[in-house]
């Protein structure tokens, strides 16, 4: 199984904009998505795709995972943008539009000459997706790393209606997270589309820190802080993390199911909670400890 990384913010940008590319280096993000799909009209796709491949080959994004998220495999443009993908330095490849675990395996066999390390991350954005997720889960591909929302083109299939508390999605959204989990996989929420609703930017990323999401797809950088805030853990909630492991592994309790701990009962699931809690922290440091900067350029 992957190791799950630090994927609070996942910023797309337009792998058309060189200059959005560039700028991407020096975000503090914990994922940038270079995006061949949706943000770039049909007659720019070659030359997303090659400023994309550039990227990723050149580098400069500290530690910061690259994802590059390609075209369907429906499209004139899918395969040559997996074929490519598969030959770059990329941390990984999104998929648009999977429908079932088929369509994995279409994925799978177009990355054959890849390296290992080449992450697979999935979009969950239509209706037959969320219908078929044990079916993914259970196919057990040995890339497959994470589950992307796609909450826009989900609600186009289901003719739906965007609200504010995302009612009419919050089965779909809870059903991926679980699926996700039960499959080892990273698993990061829909974009906001409203750049200027501070506020109802600030209660989705609660509601899906809340299903359980790992963080958020963002549109633009502004939106990249606020999203550290809500899926950071709280200096309250790693402190409280930090005594909970360290009552359990006082001499009078190491073999303790359940403990007493500031009037409240502890038990070993709330021990391993504050251990994910401790290592989300852990790693969250390391980050902030790193420069911001971008790395020199090979």
């Amino acid at each position: 199984m992957r190791s799950q990384p630090l994927l609070r913010s996942v910023l797309y940008v337009p792998a058309s904009n060189s200059r959005a590319i560039e700028k991407a280096r020096g975000l503090d993000c914990d994922a940038v998505i270079l995006d061949l799909e949706d943000a770039v009209a049909p007659d720019a796709k070659e030359t997303a795709r090659a400023n994309a491949i550039l990227a990723a080959d050149t580098g400069g994004f500290g530690d910061r995972q690259v994802i590059i998220r390609v075209n369907g495999l429906d499209t004139p443009w899918g395969e040559d943008d997996l074929r490519a993908v598969a030959r770059s330095k990329a941390d990984g490849v999104l998929v648009p539009k999977i429908r079932d675990a088929s369509d994995l395996s279409a994925v799978q066999y177009a990355l054959s000459d890849a390296e290992d390390a080449l992450a697979l991350w999935a979009m969950i954005e239509t209706c037959q997706a969320v219908i078929a997720l044990r079916e993914i889960i259970g196919a057990q591909d040995p890339r497959l790393a994470c589950f992307v929302l796609g909450t826009n083109d989900l609600l186009k299939e289901m003719r739906g209606l965007q609200m504010p508390d995302r009612a009419n999605l919050i089965g779909m959204l809870s059903a991926t997270v679980a699926a996700a989990r039960a499959g080892g996989l990273s698993v990061v929420d829909g974009v906001f589309n409203a750049i200027d609703d501070a506020a109802g930017f600030t209660a989705e990323c609660r509601q899906g820190r809340a299903i359980g999401f790992d963080g958020k797809t963002l549109i633009h950088p502004s939106q990249i802080q606020p999203c550290h805030n809500i899926f950071s853990p709280s200096d309250a909630v790693v402190i409280e993390a930090r005594a909970i492991c360290d009552a359990f592994a006082s001499p009078e309790n190491v073999a303790a199911g359940v403990i007493r701990l500031n009037g409240k009962m502890v038990e070993r699931l709330h021990l391993e909670i504050a251990q994910d809690v401790l290592a989300q922290a852990a790693r969250i440091q390391a980050r902030a400890s790193a420069t911001v900067s971008p790395r020199s350029v090979e």
